[in-house]
């Protein structure tokens, strides 16, 4: 094994030298450090991680909050954040709370000491505990927003206006929003979304409760949206969607001859159902490299302002769960 002393050798300077290079590169000269590092990758040298955490104060390691690694929504953004964790030579630990707010603070508490940083993705804490949250470990948000903290969030008004003018060119005059978890930010910022796009074409909104962001909650969706009698509904997000489908299909209604659905995510099954979901695509892999980046940039400048937001834009995806409005649809009751 290559060891520093190896590379100091080679270089023609002090282990010290060598050390400083990669913990503290701005007080080497330009020259030195270029050298170093230069040979230092010839000779295939890596650091010790943990002597280096040592001159460092640093774990190398960043922890992963989630509502729930079962939705196909988040290994997407645990794959892009790992990604982009490994080529700053972070490792990541990943932490479920099983969609219990409850618990997130306290798991927080108990991974502070061992990483540098919490990655905290659509956290349900109220907005007190996230600051607290704060507090113990630099943190950044994903899919959420709360105060100065820094965030990587998707626009949700312009992917509500995408699914509403979608909706409104086919046609339909009432239409309803199917929602998730009632502490979810994102399905909050939904709602008020395609509240004001409704409002901009004239089209009247059904709010259809509050249901797990799951294909069992869409299941459950189904009997109130047949009742509000609406020809088109938006879902939370596209497992509430795709439950929808099989419970309106098992009861005989026709998707989308008798109501369209339009889900949020693009989760891989939805173009593997039949008939495929219409969506709009929100872009994980990139939210999550984002999220380690501004991390990366709040460790490495603590007393300095990070950009307290970066949004992203979805995508709307047409597939064949939207069409026209059927006028000879028979009006529906649950079974």
């Amino acid at each position: 094994m290559v060891t520093i002393r190896d590379v100091a050798k080679a270089a023609g300077v002090s282990p010290s030298t060598v050390s400083r290079c990669f913990t503290q590169p701005e007080i080497v000269e330009a020259a030195t450090r270029e050298r170093v590092l230069r040979i230092a990758t010839h000779l295939d040298y890596r650091p010790n991680r943990a002597a280096r955490g040592l001159i460092t104060g640093r774990t190398g390691n960043l922890g992963l909050l989630l509502p729930d690694l079962a939705n196909p929504f988040f290994p997407s953004i645990v794959k892009g954040i790992q990604h982009q964790a490994h080529l700053s030579e972070y490792q990541v630990f990943v932490v479920d709370t099983n969609e219990d707010p409850t618990v997130e603070l306290g798991l927080v508490r108990s991974l502070a000491k061992q990483v540098d940083g919490m990655i905290l993705c659509s956290p349900r804490m109220r907005p007190a505990e996230l600051a607290e949250a704060a507090t113990i470990s630099p943190s950044v948000l994903v899919h959420r927003r709360a105060g100065s903290l820094p965030s990587v969030t998707i626009d949700n008004g312009d992917a509500m206006d995408q699914a509403v003018d979608h909706l409104a060119a086919l046609g339909h005059q009432h239409i309803g929003f199917v929602s998730g978890p009632r502490r979810s930010w994102s399905g909050r910022q939904r709602l008020t979304g395609i509240h004001k796009a409704v409002a901009a074409h004239g089209i009247s909104l059904d709010e259809i409760g509050h249901f797990a962001p799951t294909f069992d909650g869409g299941v459950a969706a189904a009997e109130g949206v047949l009742l509000s009698g609406v020809s088109a509904v938006v879902t939370y997000n596209d497992l509430i969607g795709l439950g929808l489908l099989s419970a309106l299909r098992d009861r005989g209604v026709d998707v989308p001859g008798d109501i369209s659905i339009v889900g949020v995510d693009d989760i891989p099954m939805s173009a593997m159902v039949q008939p495929a979901l219409t969506t709009l695509s929100v872009p994980k892999e990139p939210s999550g490299r984002l999220a380690v980046d501004l991390m990366l940039r709040v460790l490495d400048r603590p007393s300095s302002r990070v950009p307290p937001a970066e949004s992203l834009t979805c995508q709307l995806i047409v597939r064949q769960t939207t069409a026209p409005p059927n006028p000879r649809a028979a009006k529906r009751t649950p079974a």
